[in-house]
């Protein structure tokens, strides 16, 4: 069953990565730390896919991830390879990006979200181990993170690299994503979450205030702080997360947004800042600066247009990898989403969560396959 709450907050968490691109604004990155939360959502439903297939369930979710880059590479490294980016065996990371893919001046900002991929790739391979361990000590499991993070960021470890420093910034939130789908923060009385998400708050607050980084208090700066605020708003958004949200699809409009924008959250997000470069030259012609908030409007509303065009062309791509019937435009009613017969795993595909009751028993889950991807 789909939890319309879980497509909000993901709708919700692309729709401000697109707008904070293009603004610039750090205050946004307070208001809803989105990158930790699309992690988090990744966490809960790639544990939900583990527990119902197994271990063959990172390979589907490699599956339904890497198609949507591929379409990138194919268009990008080409014209970046004609403008400059040598020929070397490390393009093959465009591939499979356990590392940073090399790029060229313009491509190293207009593929800049490639990162994200990156450390979604790694929590996928690191998940099976990681679900292991969080069932059996999951409070330990929850913490390691953390700590892992305080000891680069107090200089205990200097000079990690990147991948590891991301575990610790990021990893703790898709652990939190596997403490919601087991039902253990549903579980927490409000005396205890409440409490424990204040005192995050808090210490994740200060430790911002006292260290701005170069744009001031924007969480992308400061690990530590980001970490930890982060922390205190999954534990409210998930763990007093409801059952469902009817009240989305009262509006058609509104809950088709939320629908295509959760049915094409990766063509969005790969896509979206190669049109916010190409648009900055825009500020030069026009005069438009970030105070200008008519400038930034028409800027926000023509990369949401441009990237609206290109999902348009390219997005039916994610529906072929989850094994979904391609649609030009998702959620529709016509025969094009009528259900078809397909492997287990679609049926609680990307946008499907289990609603919001008691994590189903490991017995039951080892028989028929079921995946659940999150973007």
């Amino acid at each position: 069953m789909r939890n319309r709450y879980l497509d909000l907050l993901r709708a919700l968490a692309i729709v401000r990565v697109v707008v904070y691109h293009v603004t610039g604004w750090g205050s946004l990155t307070l208001l809803f730390p989105a990158m930790s939360v699309m992690f988090a959502l990744a966490g809960s439903l790639m544990a939900a896919s583990l527990l119902r297939s197994g271990p063959v369930a990172v390979g589907r979710r490699l599956r339904r991830l890497l198609p949507s880059l591929w379409v990138v590479a194919a268009i990008f490294v080409p014209a970046m390879l004609l403008t400059g980016l040598p020929l070397s065996p490390t393009v093959l990371l465009w591939l499979f990006p356990v590392a940073d893919p090399p790029a060229n001046y313009w491509g190293a900002l207009a593929l800049s979200p490639i990162w994200y991929l990156r450390d979604y790739l790694w929590f996928v391979l690191a998940s099976p181990a990681a679900l292991w361990l969080f069932r059996r000590f999951p409070l330990p499991t929850l913490l390691a993170p953390y700590c892992l993070l305080l000891v680069i960021e107090l200089g205990i470890y200097p000079n990690p690299p990147v991948v590891l420093r991301h575990f610790g910034l990021y990893f703790g939130a898709w652990l939190l994503g596997f403490a919601h789908q087991s039902g253990m923060l549903r579980r927490l009385s409000a005396w205890i979450l409440v409490p424990t998400a204040v005192a995050l708050a808090a210490v994740g607050g200060a430790w911002v205030l006292t260290h701005a980084g170069p744009r001031g208090y924007d969480l992308n700066d400061i690990p530590l702080g980001n970490a930890f605020w982060s922390a205190a708003f999954i534990l409210v958004a998930l763990g007093r997360a409801p059952a469902t949200a009817a009240w989305v699809d009262r509006s058609p409009l509104f809950g088709r947004a939320v629908t295509v924008l959760n049915r094409r959250a990766l063509t969005v997000y790969l896509w979206h800042m190669a049109f916010v470069v190409a648009l900055t030259p825009l500020v030069d012609v026009v005069g438009w600066s970030h105070q200008d908030l008519l400038g930034l409007a028409i800027r926000v509303a023509l990369v949401f247009l441009l990237v609206g065009l290109v999902t348009a062309m390219v997005g039916w791509v994610e529906d072929v990898a989850a094994r979904r019937r391609p649609e030009l435009v998702p959620g529709g009613r016509g025969p094009a989403s009528r259900p078809v017969r397909r492997h287990a795993e679609s049926r609680t595909g990307d946008d499907h969560e289990p609603s919001a009751g008691p994590a189903i028993p490991v017995p039951q889950q080892r028989g028929r396959d079921g995946e659940v991807i999150a973007r």
